[in-house]
């Protein structure tokens, strides 16, 4: 660098420094500590050894650098001594070496300089020699030949020099020593010697402990188990432990009970030791009776002994082992005589069954006991087991009669298991079991039963026939027949065919015309199930099968009249504000529920946005105020819509017509009528529609009246449309009495006001029954819209 050297980095330089001041050949420190000396223990004093005082090592600022990872070595610069920062083991340092040194540099920074330095680990003896395995096992046969030799496994010793492993011993014993040798790297191994013969049958084991010692001050040892297992060779015959077995079996042993087990012992080992057993003499007789386990020498039983054939058995067995060496013996088996015969039961007669009202001590069965035993052992007594209505009675001698011993419910209890025991009168008692099935013959004594006192079904109006819409259900406790249940619907005499059907066999109801929710909501009917028993139970229960309404009815509209009575239109004056009532829409649905709930909508007008109609009143109203532009006549289309699935709709039509006054609007729908002398004209009009409108009523209330009459005579609904009774209350449909208007002009008047009043006739006295006053109310509203509209056509 042309700048000089100041441009060279501090770093570098220091390090040109150290590698010349390492290259200039300075001194070398070298300490010895042992191993496994405490932390913080002291290896030496650098500033004494370097002949410098402490004040001086801190100055220059001296450090200590181990080689390696790891940091061995601490130096206190105030006062020179150098220490070890951990517990050094020479084993881990410096493993498989003889000789262990630590390298570490003193540095000083205040003038540079660098000293190595190396500390000796000197070893201790903290390690006892090991073997691989703690037990060594040696087979040896047991003629082998004195002299031979047998390696053993050696000895591991962490330590080095003379802490390292030095000698081998063996605990006392009078057939094994040990021979030492040493490898071309001073290795020693270790030999057993064989010194006197082995006999496997006096001594099968020899266990010796190995023991490895080092040189250390004190020695530390480690030992081993050394197992010789001393093989075997043929040299010995088996022998029984007896000559003769006497046994004693009782002649009811079971097939497969021990009789004797016979023994032979061999001191031999492997398959010269191993003994099999083998039947030697046994007659043809006994060989049906016992068997032979060839491994174990157990004797069992094989058949049936039987004392009265054979009270005597004699049996010789061999053992032979795996080297052709054998030896006999015999055995006596005496059979004792004991009570093996037990009872023996038979059924004289048994009756297949009995009915459920037999009476008691009805005989069912009639049975036999006997004993091929003598004395006490062939002598038996009879009982019943379980709590059931059944007895046993002595009939004569060893017969005994069944009787029932209660009455008996075969819905309780269909089938009896009447379990016998007979027992005998021997030491060890012997007993037999025998089952009789006694079966219940069914009588009628039970009436069907219903699932439910009621069932409540239900069904769509107008759904074809012969639809399947639930099923009653009854049970009977008894058998066949008298269990075997069949449906009928009860009917009087004279009663007309119901509107549903129940299955004879399955109970099924189903419906067998279509019903009208609007002529009948619901239908009762009695079922009856009855058995087929003789005489036949039964029980009845109730059915109603409720009609669900359906959507099959659309809206009605009552105002306007469809038959263009109100085509002479609705009156508006010109100054009429937003809001203005124009009209009523009345319209009602024959169903009912959701099917019956109406709502109004605005379909066609001439100008859409001068009117407006409410969603459920079905009030036409102005919808802001009317102005001097708008047009004199006006067409409104309004849609009356049911909610049902799918809905039904209806569409009413109006005319409205503006004026500044009814006058005018007059003059304006009779132009050509000649204007001279309007009161002769009025009164004119207003007689003829107060005689049609008398007509009309009286018509309506003879019509009324005989609609009741016939009703009352039949039973049935009148002839006048049936309405839900919320529709002359409510605004969903009908027209509140309200809201019922006529026109009145003044005679002698040409600008008439447009005014609200009460009901020009009366809608029928408070008495009548519900429906027909309903009826005529809805009439009676019908006759005033139209009284008024034939007044406003005047």
């Amino acid at each position: 660098c042309a700048a000089g050297w100041g441009c060279w980095p501090r770093s570098v330089l220091l390090w040109l420094v150290c590698v010349c001041v390492c290259e200039s050949g300075a001194e070398t420190l070298r300490y010895s500590v042992a191993e496994e000396m405490a932390r913080d223990s002291l290896v030496g004093n650098v500033a004494q050894d370097l002949g410098l005082s402490p004040s001086q090592l801190a100055a220059r600022k001296a450090r200590v650098v181990s080689e390696g990872s790891e940091q061995h070595f601490r130096l206190d610069p105030h006062s020179g001594v150098l220490t070890v920062t951990e517990t050094l083991d020479r084993e881990r340092i410096c493993p498989h070496s003889e000789s262990c040194a630590l390298l570490f540099k003193l540095f000083f920074e205040n003038p540079v300089q660098l000293i190595r330095g190396e500390v000796e680990v000197r070893d201790v003896n903290d390690h006892s020699p090991v073997f691989p395995q703690k037990e060594m096992v040696l087979d040896i046969s047991e003629t082998a030949s004195p002299g031979s030799r047998f390696s053993l496994e050696s000895a591991q010793d962490e330590d080095v020099g003379i802490n390292g492993l030095q000698n081998y011993s063996l605990s006392p014993n009078s057939h094994f020593s040990l021979a030492l040798e040493t490898g071309k790297g001073g290795t020693k191994y270790v030999k057993l010697v064989l010194q006197r013969p082995l006999d496997r049958e006096e001594q099968r084991e020899l266990h010796l402990v190995l023991t490895a010692t080092d040189g250390g001050s004190p020695p530390r040892s480690g030992t081993a188990q050394v197992r010789v297992v001393v093989l075997d060779a043929n040299d010995n015959m088996p022998v029984f432990s007896r000559e003769v077995y006497e046994v004693r079996v009782a002649e009811n042993s079971p097939p497969g009970q021990l009789v004797v087990r016979v023994s032979a012992a061999d001191p031999d080992e492997g398959s010269y030791g191993k003994v099999r057993y083998s039947f030697s003499q046994i007659s043809q007789g006994s060989r049906q009776f016992f068997t032979l386990d060839t491994e174990t020498g157990e004797i069992r039983i094989s058949g049936n002994l039987d004392y009265e054939e054979a009270q005597y058995h004699e049996i010789e067995v061999k053992a032979m082992d795996g080297g052709g060496l054998s030896a006999h013996c015999k055995v006596h088996v005496e059979v004792l005589d004991v009570n093996d015969n037990a009872p023996e039961m038979a059924l004289s007669s048994v009756s297949a069954s009995i009915p459920e009202d037999a009476p008691p001590r009805t005989v069912v069965a009639l049975l036999s006991v006997r004993d091929r035993d003598s004395g006490d052992n062939g002598r038996t007594e009879c009982a019943i087991e379980g709590d059931v209505p059944f007895s046993l009675t002595a009939a004569f001698a060893n017969h005994y009669e069944l009787r029932t011993s209660a009455a008996l419910d075969r819905e309780t209890t269909a089938e009896y298991n009447v379990s016998i025991v007979a027992t005998d009168w021997g030491r060890a008692r012997l007993s037999a079991r025998e089952s009789v099935s006694v079966r219940i013959a069914d009588v009628n004594d039970n009436a069907p039963r219903f699932t439910q006192a009621a069932y409540s079904m239900s069904v769509s109006e107008n759904e074809a026939g012969a639809v399947r819409i639930g099923s009653v259900k009854a049970t009977d406790a008894d058998a066949g027949a008298n269990g075997r249940v069949r449906y009928a619907l009860v009917r009087e005499e004279g009663e007309e065919r119901p509107a549903v059907s129940v299955d004879a066999e399955s109970g099924a109801v189903s419906v067998v015309r279509p019903l009208d929710y609007e002529e009948v909501r619901a239908v009762e009917v009695t079922v009856r199930a009855a058995d087929g028993g003789s005489p036949p139970r039964s029980a009845t229960a109730l059915l109603r099968v409720l009609v669900r309404d359906e959507n099959d009815n659309a809206p009605v509209v009552l105002h306007p009249p469809a038959d263009g009575g109100a085509a002479l239109g609705e009156l508006v004056p010109r100054r009429a504000r937003a809001g203005y009532l124009v009209a009523k829409v009345v319209a009602v649905d024959a169903d009912a529920g959701q099917n019956a709930w109406l709502c109004y909508e605005l379909a066609k007008a001439t100008e859409p946005g001068l009117f407006r109609v409410g969603l459920h009143s079905g009030e036409v109203r102005t919808a802001r105020a009317v102005g001097e532009r708008d047009a004199a006549r006006h067409r409104l289309v309004v849609l009356v819509r049911d909610r049902g699935r799918p809905p039904r709709s209806a569409s009413a039509t109006l005319a409205v017509a503006l004026a500044d006054g009814f006058s005018e609007g007059h003059l304006r729908a009779s132009e050509e009528a000649p204007a001279a002398e309007p009161d002769g004209r009025l009164t004119l009009y207003l007689s003829v529609c107060l005689a049609c409108v008398s007509a009309l009523f009286v018509a309506g209330a003879a019509a009324a009246v005989a609609a009741k009459v016939r009703r009352a005579r039949r039973g049935e609904p009148g002839t006048l449309p049936t309405f839900p009774q919320s529709a002359a209350d409510s605004s969903a449909g009908s027209l509140p009495r309200s809201y019922v208007y006529d026109v009145r002009l003044a005679a002698g008047t040409v600008n008439s006001e447009f005014r609200f009043l009460g009901p020009l006739l009366p809608c029928f006295p408070a008495g009548l029954p519900q429906g027909a006053a309903e009826q005529r109310s809805s009439l009676c509203s019908a006759f005033n819209v139209l009284l008024a509209l034939v007044f406003d056509s005047g």
